[in-house]
């Protein structure tokens, strides 16, 4: 991902809950107090850029203290963990997170929940090959008598609709491109069928 790419910074913008670990002078902002400290166990959502700067950093004490730590957001947490285990199809992660795979892969690089990466790994893998499915039947059938753009149309209704409406950011990249792919070779395997 380059520095300009939309989705990153996006993404970088989710919401973390946080806990600080020590009182921080005029920071009571985060809180609501202004002119106060922001008080130890203070629990403050913040964007995911700053929240992993200060789970990264330490105070430099002799216990090597973090300024926070943080729980998995509430896309990652264990209800959307178990229903993901259950049917990985079956849940919308665009409504959990419209970059859904870029704050998980994120989060495994701050936690240690061993778990949530094989679980991933899992649901793309599973999600991936429905998404190939569904892009090969999108605008590819029944196009005789139709102009030749006919098959490109993305603009598919009912469960079709549906099933796009719940992919991430990387998933509709993925379904846009498998697509692009499944159309383009239709129309070599037309070009070779007509030489």
């Amino acid at each position: 991902m380059s520095y300009y790419d939309i989705d990153s910074i996006l993404t970088d913008a989710e919401k973390i809950p946080c806990t600080f670990q020590l009182d921080i002078p005029d920071l009571g902002y985060l809180d609501n107090t202004p002119n106060q400290p922001l008080k130890a166990g203070t629990k403050v959502n913040l964007p995911l850029w700053l929240a992993e700067m200060l789970v990264i950093a330490n105070t430099g004490g002799p216990d090597n203290k973090t300024f926070v730590t943080f729980d998995l957001p509430r896309a990652l947490g264990n209800d959307v963990v178990q229903a993901l285990k259950a049917d990985p199809r079956a849940v919308p992660l665009r409504d959990q997170s419209a970059h859904f795979y870029g704050l998980a892969t994120h989060m495994m690089d701050l936690s240690e929940e061993q778990e949530l990466g094989s679980v991933l790994r899992k649901t793309f893998v599973t999600r991936a090959a429905e998404i190939s499915l569904h892009a090969r039947k999108v605008g590819g059938g029944g196009s005789k008598g139709k102009g030749k753009d006919e098959g490109s149309n993305l603009g598919i209704g009912g469960a079709g609709e549906d099933f796009l409406r719940g992919l991430d950011e990387w998933e509709r990249k993925l379904f846009r491109k498998a697509h692009d792919g499944a159309k383009s070779g239709k129309e070599w395997m037309e070009s070779i069928k007509k030489n």
